[in-house]
């Protein structure tokens, strides 16, 4: 199991259902994690690992506040993407000052090598990895500051870890054209340095 210290000045984990008010997730869903560590190890294709465990932790939890932006939305077929009724100001929270563990564990994974051996890779040898664009966590203008190997004991963190009577309901696959094949698990954020690899939720898409 890998830990990596990751470090996110400005971003927003939209909740689900949010629409008119964009609400944040007090952390990023491990479908946003997993997607964040594809991005790094260069992989463009988010099937390929499936099976992986990926969770995060708050390490020290963001300022939030609310900011009114314009957004894209898809309320006219006829009007070009951006324009018309497809154009609208809403409020978005921003939660700034982010500082996470994202852990990441082999788990169920047939892929050789693993989503975890391709991320130490990329952060022990950079050069060994080929991709493209900004790494971000979450929308693509939420920028990562830094990404580091944890090698000692890691901090405490409040970690989202799966639990059949959990509180938090947060996304382990995402269907991007609606929402009927998004999957998601229960859990709670539970204090701690090092969660169990069998309480990290597994990456899937729904049957």
């Amino acid at each position: 199991m890998l830990a990596l210290l990751v470090t996110v000045p400005i971003a927003c984990w939209r909740k689900g259902h949010a629409r008119e008010y964009l609400e944040t997730e007090p952390l990023p869903p491990p479908a946003t994690c997993y997607g964040f560590l594809l991005a790094l190890a260069g992989e463009e294709d988010r099937e390929r690992h499936i099976g992986a465990r990926v969770t995060a932790g708050i390490v020290t939890p963001g300022e939030v506040s609310v900011v009114l932006r314009t957004l894209w939305r898809v309320k006219d077929r006829k009007a070009p993407p951006g324009t018309a009724n497809n154009l609208r100001p809403d409020f978005q929270q921003l939660s700034t000052g982010n500082r996470l563990i994202i852990w990441v564990d082999r788990g169920d994974e047939t892929q050789t090598p693993c989503l975890e051996e391709r991320v130490r890779a990329a952060l022990t040898n950079p050069a060994s990895v080929s991709r493209f664009g900004g790494l971000s966590l979450g929308e693509s203008t939420h920028l990562v500051d830094e990404v580091s190997i944890i090698t000692g004991e890691p901090p405490e963190a409040d970690t989202f870890c799966s639990a059949t009577d959990g509180r938090m309901s947060l996304p382990v696959w995402v269907d991007h054209v609606g929402s009927a094949g998004t999957r998601r698990r229960v859990g709670n954020l539970n204090r701690c340095r090092r969660p169990a690899p069998k309480d990290l939720p597994v990456i899937s898409p729904a049957l």
